[in-house]
């Protein structure tokens, strides 16, 4: 808590956020370590400032992105069912909520059965505020504590508060961004986290052809370069770093041999890069990788075995059988 600053908007509304000094030094460190080294890497938690977090609602709604349409469709068949899994009145605690517009589903779903909403979205993204207020405004019924911060801190924060019962939520398979063993940790955490009448509703992408994976990570209307080359200009602003944007091109690739997505910047020629706030002078060649994201897709033995060493039973799986999208939701074990 003492790291914290608590804001408080409304009577229904208050955040906790680090001091902005603290925020911009974890920033300006992470990318002086992922940069300064080969391959070079930025970690894709950076990506959501207000602009990409903007961009990003746009790649949601692009054609080629099935993702977000997949999950939307399952959440809305949920809405019958799930509360069948939902014996108590529960508190929504989401992992990266951002616009928030998966969370109404949930929402409604929780508002069938309960005279009382209480939302804690995580998110590292600002857009939280809007999002919020906006909630707020569709339900009147609705308390919201927001944590802007990394996922590992805020679950820290949400085990330090009076507890639930908690519905906790990661969803637009997010997880498959981390690295298999960081994912598992992430899954890990939030089990540690959860007591014996908490719930988890986790939404994950699966392994399918080939062309549909690279078109959904590689737009037409190159919404999604965009989104990646945003992260250029976000060091640019805030660590006073000066690439030119335009010197670099975005790149995605399916590898099947880790059955994920791989997303780059690619620099179109030689040149020197300064981030003065991170301390850092780096020279990148011709075709030179920066590497941006990973999204992995899964089997459901993968799952299955993830789950099972995170300490969590699968109690139900809901499927989107175009896409093979699944929604699955488990309690520790």
């Amino acid at each position: 808590m003492a790291r914290y600053r608590r804001h408080d908007v409304g009577p229904r509304l208050c955040y906790y956020r680090p001091p902005s000094a603290s925020k911009e030094s974890t920033f300006a460190e992470e990318v002086s370590r992922s940069l300064d080294h080969t391959p070079r890497s930025l970690n894709p938690k950076f990506f959501y400032n207000r602009t990409g977090s903007m961009l990003f609602d746009m790649i949601c709604k692009l054609p080629e992105y099935y993702l977000t349409r997949s999950e939307i469709s399952i959440l809305g068949r949920m809405q019958e069912s799930l509360p069948e899994y939902l014996p108590h009145r529960y508190r929504l605690v989401e992992l990266g909520s951002g616009s928030a517009v998966k969370t109404r589903l949930i929402l409604d779903a929780l508002d069938r059965r309960q005279d009382r909403l209480e939302f804690f979205p995580i998110d590292v993204s600002d857009i939280l505020g809007k999002s919020s207020l906006d909630l707020l405004e569709a339900y009147p019924n609705l308390y919201i504590t927001g944590v802007i911060d990394t996922f590992e801190s805020g679950l820290e924060f949400i085990g330090r508060q009076d507890r639930g019962p908690d519905l906790f939520a990661f969803l637009g398979s997010s997880l498959g961004n981390f690295e298999p063993r960081g994912a598992q940790e992430l899954l890990g955490r939030v089990s540690e986290t959860m007591g014996g009448r908490d719930l988890f509703l986790l939404g994950l992408d699966m392994v399918k052809d080939r062309s549909i994976l690279e078109r959904a990570y590689d737009d037409s209307q190159n919404v999604t370069a965009r989104f990646n080359l945003n992260i250029l200009r976000r060091i640019n602003e805030e660590l006073g770093g000066d690439f030119a944007v335009d010197g670099f091109e975005h790149h995605s690739v399916f590898n099947p041999e880790y059955n994920r997505i791989e997303m780059y910047l690619r620099s179109r020629r030689d040149q020197s890069v300064r981030i003065p706030r991170s301390n850092l002078s780096i020279r990148l060649g011709e075709g030179e990788l920066i590497h941006t994201e990973y999204s992995h897709k899964y089997t459901m033995s993968g799952i299955s075995g993830m789950m099972d060493r995170a300490g969590l039973d699968i109690l139900h799986t809901w499927r989107d059988p175009e896409f093979d999208y699944r929604v699955i939701l488990a309690a520790r074990s």
